[in-house]
Order: C-alpha cells, then structure tokens, then sequence
C-alpha cells in the first residue's frame, strides 16, 4: 500500500488538507509574531508591534510636504524616489516591518523646564544628551533580528534607525505603536512621545498589527507653543521654520527673522513635547546609555562657546550632536547668547570669537553682540 494517503482522498479532502495546511502556517505566523514582540522588550524595547508595507496615504502626504518645499534642505528627503514608501523598493521581497519604541526620557519635565527657561545655559534636546540612539538601537534590533534567525533559519532582514528612507512614524502608526500628533511626532496613550524608534523590514508574512489611532481631539498646545510657528496647521510641520531643522540640518544662516525666538535652544527642540498632555504618562528611561554626559543637561553658554574643535570632537565622541560640526555648533550657540541676557562674559565670549575663520560664525557672532548694544 502506497505510504502517500493523499493518494486516497477525495477533492474535498484534499482542499480540507490545504486549508489546515495554511491555518497551521498562519497560527505559526501568530505565535511567532508573538515571541518576536516577547523577545524585543527582553532586550529593552518598551513596545514592539509589526506593520505591512501600505504606506499610500503617507505616500501622498509626503509629496504634498516635497511640493510645497516644506523640507528645506533635507534633499534627501526627496532623493529616493518611492523607496521610502514602498519598502520592498529599499529592501526587495519585504512582506512586514517589525517596529520598535525605547524610551529616552532622562529627567523629570519639571528638571527640564527650568533648563529651558535660564536664558544663561544651554538647551540641548533631551534625546541628544546621552550616546547616539543609533548605536544604541541598532545593536540591538541586529540582536533582534538574529534571535529570529535562530528560531527560524535563515530570512531576508535588514535593520533601520533613522539611517535610510524608511518612514518610520507611519510604519509605526500603522504597527499599533502610537498615532502621528498634530505635532508630527508619534504618541503612545500609555507612554506619551519621549520615545526613539526602529525598524526591521523582512521577508516575512508576519500577521499586521491593528494600526493605532488618533487621539490628539481639540488639543492644539503643540500649535500654540512653537517658538517659530513652525506647525503651520494640526499635522502640518514646516521645516523651515523648526528650531530643531534650524540647529541641525540646515547648514547655512539662521533667517534673522527666527533668530530671536530660538532662545536657549543650541540642539534641536522639545517645546512640542513638553506641552504634550499626553506626556504625563511619560517614564524615565532605564537605559544609561541615554543619560547626559558631560554636563550637556546643565552648562552654560559661555562655556559651551568656549570650546575648540578638538574640545568638541572629543565631548561629543559617541553622541548624536557630533555630526553638526564645530561651525554649527558655534554658530548655534552665538545665536542663544545674543538672546541671553547681557553680561561682561556673554561679551567677552563673543567677542573672543569675532575673528573666527568661519564666514557663518562671524556672521553670528555679529549679530549676537549687536543685540547686546541694543
């Protein structure tokens, strides 16, 4: 008798056969999924979800962003073609994309604020403070990854963090992790938005998770808030205008026209957050790794102006604000002394740098001291 009982089964058996074949697969599909979430918060993530690779609403709205030139200098923004979009375009034969969160709130908000209303210190985003979230993340979503490959054999997968055109708040949205704020930033209802984010695209049919939705109702104190004005509308951020595109990536002069109302602020922006009602929910991150390092939560300007090159490169090793450069970091902060308050060393500071090499940090300079005679 032939060992094959497929050969003895009617039409109807046979297709009862597939089909128990295909729930198997996907219960295998379920369980995985669900180890694959159970092992990214064994290894620090706060929250892993998993998304499928539609991004055609975001598709639209991002060229409607292009279209109006919202995005300054971010050429890449636009380089890519639909490779930000359309996953499988960036990776080929990516089915899901596994998404995940870490928090990186490193203070009270209350420890915060007062850094942000002393005109004398320095501001720097919260997220820049401690070691390159890159890094951080990177190692451990490859980690990730591989336990995956362990379990499985081997699957096409390749990690992003904020390293490549991966549009990483809609795949997060739609992997359940939070909704886009009328702020532009992601917020989860149990964790609020101080939050870095990382992705694993694959070519795996993973079950998506249910996409999260918004939640922001007629709260507009993100709008209100902005120094610069720069959410030009509920969901709508012009980057021309943001404090954090300003310090960061835009690598010419400050429009004259914003300078005044960046204050303190040397390294990106968190007035958005930080009005956030959503962020009283917000919890004190446990990674060190994302801890201040040297003093950037609490020094002031006139110290920071002081530092050479060499000072810079070397306080700055392994952190995120290393890839501004000693020029933007100097033209950055000439900017908040000419709105802090006046003094002999806020003078003195500046004028040491008067005859700076630097065309753009002269030009600063300038400008800071001559608020200063006002």
């Amino acid at each position: 008798m032939p060992n094959d009982t497929r050969q003895h089964c009617s039409p109807s058996a046979l297709d009862a056969l597939a089909i128990d074949a295909l729930a198997l697969d996907a219960l295998a599909l379920d369980a995985l999924a669900l180890d694959i979430k159970a092992w990214g918060q064994a290894l620090g993530f706060q929250q892993v979800g998993i998304a499928d690779c539609d991004l055609a609403q975001a598709e639209t709205r991002l060229q409607h962003w292009l279209d109006a030139s919202m995005h300054g200098d971010m050429e890449y923004m636009a380089r890519h073609g639909h490779k930000r979009t359309r996953p499988a375009q960036l990776m080929p034969g990516t089915l899901s994309v596994i998404s995940a969160r870490m928090d990186y709130l490193p203070e009270h908000q209350q420890a915060i604020d007062a850094a942000l209303a002393d005109p004398a210190r320095a501001f720097v985003s919260r997220y820049a403070l401690g070691r390159d979230y890159h890094k951080v993340l990177r190692a451990r979503l490859k980690r990730l990854a591989q336990q995956l490959e362990d379990r499985i054999g081997a699957y096409g997968w390749r990690v992003f963090v904020d390293s490549a055109p991966v549009m990483e708040k809609p795949l997060a949205e739609k992997a359940g992790l939070g909704w886009i704020g009328k702020h532009t930033n992601l917020i989860n209802p149990d964790a609020g938005s101080w939050f870095f984010l990382g992705e694993i695209y694959c070519d795996l049919p993973l079950p998506p998770d249910q996409p999260a939705s918004e939640h922001c109702g007629r709260c507009q104190a993100c709008i209100d808030i902005c120094p610069t004005k720069a959410i030009i509308a509920p969901f709508q951020l012009d980057a021309r205008r943001c404090i954090s595109y300003l310090t960061i990536e835009h690598f010419g002069p400050i429009p004259e026209a914003l300078r005044l109302q960046m204050g303190n602020h040397i390294y990106g922006c968190d007035d958005c957050q930080l009005c956030c009602p959503w962020n009283r929910f917000a919890r004190l991150t446990n990674e060190t790794d994302f801890f201040a390092r040297n003093g950037l939560d609490a020094t002031t300007l006139v110290e920071l102006f002081s530092w050479d090159e060499a000072a810079f490169l070397s306080r700055t090793e392994g952190s995120a604000i290393r890839r501004l450069g000693h020029e933007r970091w100097l033209r950055n902060i000439a900017v908040a002394l000419g709105n802090a308050p006046s003094s002999e060393a806020v003078r003195q500071a500046l004028q040491a740098r008067l005859k700076h090499p630097s065309a753009l940090v002269r030009e600063h300079v300038s400008w800071a001291l001559a608020q200063h005679r006002l």
